[in-house]
């Protein structure tokens, strides 16, 4: 963790610098990004959520040590150095199981952050903000820290257990962005006051005194507050530098802290710049990743219906519909509407509820015969052109392989590099 705290160290002292946080499960988006991070020879934060991974599976059916093997493999095939590798934890805490009575959610949340802890993750985000069933709405500063505090004493147990000692990094916040972007139409956002994040880092304080854990204060690097960004299905808020001026001198006061914006995806290379320079020096993105993603290869089925025949296509975007018309727990309660505007959100919706079904057998399989298809037949520079025009200049550049995986990779990473020069990660 070294590194990780190297960064923020040169941030306190000046230095317009930071780190984006990767938050995906996805192999191709993974991959992205350790190639990038190879590129701008930079350390490489990645971050899984405890909606994708958790001790029972999540989402992804990953443990928190099946996450770890399956980024470590990816990292090896990429030949990409663990040295600059850091493993994260995002919303752990009670946020998987709200339907249960606080004392047992806690302790499903106990054994999550004692898991996440063994496998290696060294940067633990500990979000108690959510209320359970039986809690009052919203939760106050006091009870939050509380519960935070609880599982940063088991994470310095289990650390100390397993390694001897804890060089685990906390981030911490009550004003947490819902994961994965907003639900609901977006309105104006209010950026939270300097008092609201003072009176946050107080409570938690005390409430880390109280646990006995005073000793890794020195390691709570971050504090998740609203910058003022957020998205929703089909529009995005930016980041406005002078709504947040107070916010942004407050932090300058706690030598060891800087901000952690979630919900950065879609903003504007400037914003990003802005956001770095007023100390939310960790950036987090994730469902804008796999919006790119899932663009390259929409494109790259656009490219295959015009040169493969019908009856030989992967249909790709009908299996993607068919699925998740099948299997609608994810993105049901999220895409309101008539079924016209449903069918556009699940295609193209910013919250991008499409990740949850790239795993799907069926998807998987239609995905490789796209991949299969237009490898075989190649990808002409004319449809090239028409639907991927960046990546059709680099690869005339000689700059990108004509393949339909590296265009796929490459269209992730333009979204990253935007963040790699934010934070100065570039060569």
């Amino acid at each position: 963790m070294n590194t990780l705290l190297n960064i923020i160290q040169r941030h306190k002292q000046g230095e317009c610098n930071g780190i984006y946080s990767v938050c995906s499960a996805h192999p191709l988006v993974i991959e992205a990004a350790l190639l990038q991070a190879k590129n701008d020879n930079s350390v490489l934060l990645i971050e899984a959520t405890s909606n994708q991974v958790d001790q029972y599976g999540g989402y992804t059916g990953m443990t928190p040590e099946d996450f770890r093997n399956f980024v470590f493999e990816l990292a090896e095939n990429c030949q990409f150095p663990l040295s600059n590798l850091i493993l994260g934890g995002d919303h752990l805490g009670p946020n998987r199981w709200q339907d249960l009575p606080a004392s047992e959610a806690m302790v499903k949340a106990d054994a999550l952050i004692a898991a996440y802890v063994a496998a290696g993750f060294k940067k633990i985000h500990l979000d108690c903000s959510m209320s359970c069933a039986d809690d009052p709405v919203p939760l106050t500063d006091e009870i939050v820290a509380k519960r935070a505090a609880r599982l940063a004493k088991i994470a310095e147990t289990t650390a100390t257990q397993e390694f001897g000692k804890s060089d685990v990094v906390y981030v911490i916040g009550t004003e947490v962005p819902v994961p994965g972007g907003a639900a609901e139409e977006l309105e104006e956002l209010e950026v939270t006051t300097a008092e609201a994040a003072t009176e946050t880092i107080n409570s938690h304080r005390v409430a880390f005194e109280n646990e006995g854990i005073t000793d890794c204060w020195p390691r709570v690097v971050g504090l998740v507050v609203q910058p003022g960004v957020e998205f929703d299905h089909t529009s995005v808020i930016d980041y406005r530098p002078e709504k947040a001026t107070e916010l942004s001198n407050m932090i300058e006061q706690h030598e060891h802290m800087i901000f952690e914006a979630h919900s950065t995806d879609y903003q504007t290379l400037q914003a990003y710049q802005d956001l770095v320079r007023d100390h939310f020096a960790i950036l987090k993105v994730g469902p804008a990743l796999t919006f790119a993603m899932r663009e390259a290869l929409f494109s790259l089925c656009n490219i295959e219906e015009e040169i493969v025949t019908k009856a030989h296509c992967s249909h790709l975007k009908e299996q993607i519909e068919q699925q998740m018309c099948l299997k609608p727990d994810n993105w049901k309660k999220y895409y309101q509407g008539d079924s016209h505007q449903q069918r556009f959100a699940r295609s193209y919706s910013f919250s991008d509820r499409i990740r949850y079904y790239w795993p799907d057998e069926a998807i998987s399989v239609a995905q490789n015969k796209l991949f299969e298809n237009l490898t075989q037949s190649g990808l002409p520079f004319p449809l090239l052109s028409q639907y991927l025009p960046d990546q059709f200049n680099a690869i005339r550049k000689g700059e990108l392989q004509g393949t339909p995986k590296a265009v796929v990779i490459d269209k992730i990473q333009q979204v990253l590099r935007s963040y790699a020069k934010a934070c100065k990660l570039q060569n």
